[in-house]
This record gives structure tokens, sequence and C-alpha cells, in this order.
């Protein structure tokens, strides 16, 4: 990963924490505003879990790219086997 890419992950993290607090606050008092602290954890769940496999597959890709580009003889004899079959 490259060092801006650490940063933008950085910054993500300590906004998703600083979100976790306020909806702890939230929590803690006795509004009956419990449902806006649940969708709160809910919405920073669901993108972290999001941005987590969508980066998990853009590193899968890349690592596939940068096979092939190390092994060009093998991706074309992969081709070609498969034309005959």
């Amino acid at each position: 990963m490259e060092i801006p890419e650490i940063r933008t992950w950085v910054i993500f993290y300590l906004l998703s924490f600083v979100v976790l607090l306020v909806a702890i606050f939230i929590t803690t008092r006795n509004d009956g505003q419990r449902w806006i602290s649940l969708m709160l954890v809910i919405v920073v769940v669901g993108v972290n879990s999001f941005l987590l496999i969508s980066e998990l597959r853009r590193h899968q890709s890349k690592k596939a790219l940068m096979r092939v580009i190390s092994n060009p003889d093998e991706a074309v004899n992969d081709r070609g086997s498969s034309r005959y079959r």
C-alpha cells in the first residue's frame, strides 16, 4: 500500500471512531434516541465491511495481473490450450 492510501485509511478510521463515540454518547442519554445510535453503528460497520471487501478484491485482481505479467508464456499457453478443447 502506498503512503497516500495509508493516510486516507487512517483518516477514515479516525472518523469512524468518532462516529462510534457519538453513538455511545447518544446511547447513554435517556432521551429515547437509541435508534439513532444503532443506525450510526450499522452504517459505520456496513461501510467498513464494504470497503474491506472491495479492497480485498482490488488486491486480488492486482495480484492476478502481476502473475500474468511475470509469466506471459504460461498465460498464452493456458489460453491456447482451452481453445482446442
